[in-house]
């Protein structure tokens, strides 16, 4: 183990459920003391940035460019849309605010953005807003306009 870093994985294949069980109790004695110390080098990374300000400025810019990014795409996809033809309301998609947008589509519908568009996203409609490019925002419009008509 590197000290304050999580690094690779374990797996243990037991040859009964009893022996699993048994097992699992040790597995969990040995593990706890690295759950407890969580990674340490994303805090330090943080902190650097934050200490000094020409890092802080730089990263407040690049944060700001990300969130202006995210609602241009916001408004670029309910304005392809409408181009599309769409009667329904699509304003929430921009009053919405994060990384991800409830279209507010159907379980059905879900269902044929994955199967016929390839399309993915949750099943309560849930999209990553951060996922949406200038290549793909028209295809994803024109998608969900055919599955919501």
């Amino acid at each position: 183990m590197v000290s304050g870093e999580r690094t690779g994985a374990f797996t243990l294949v037991c040859s009964s459920k009893e022996e699993a069980i048994r097992v699992m109790s040790q597995v969990k004695i040995l593990v706890r003391p690295m759950i407890s110390s969580p990674p340490i080098h994303g805090a330090r990374i943080a902190a650097r940035i934050l200490a000094d300000n020409s890092l802080r400025e730089q990263w407040l810019k690049d944060v700001k460019g990300m969130a202006d990014r995210i609602i241009s795409m916001r408004s670029h996809l309910r304005d392809m849309l409408m181009m599309e033809g769409s009667t329904r309301n699509w304003q929430h998609i921009v009053d919405q605010i994060g990384m991800f947008c409830f279209t507010g589509i159907s379980p059905e519908q879900v269902e044929r953005l994955i199967k016929d568009f390839s399309i993915y996203l949750t099943k309560d409609g849930r999209i990553s807003v951060a996922g949406i490019t200038t290549s793909n925002v028209a295809y994803l419009a024109r998608a969900l306009h055919i599955v919501t008509q």
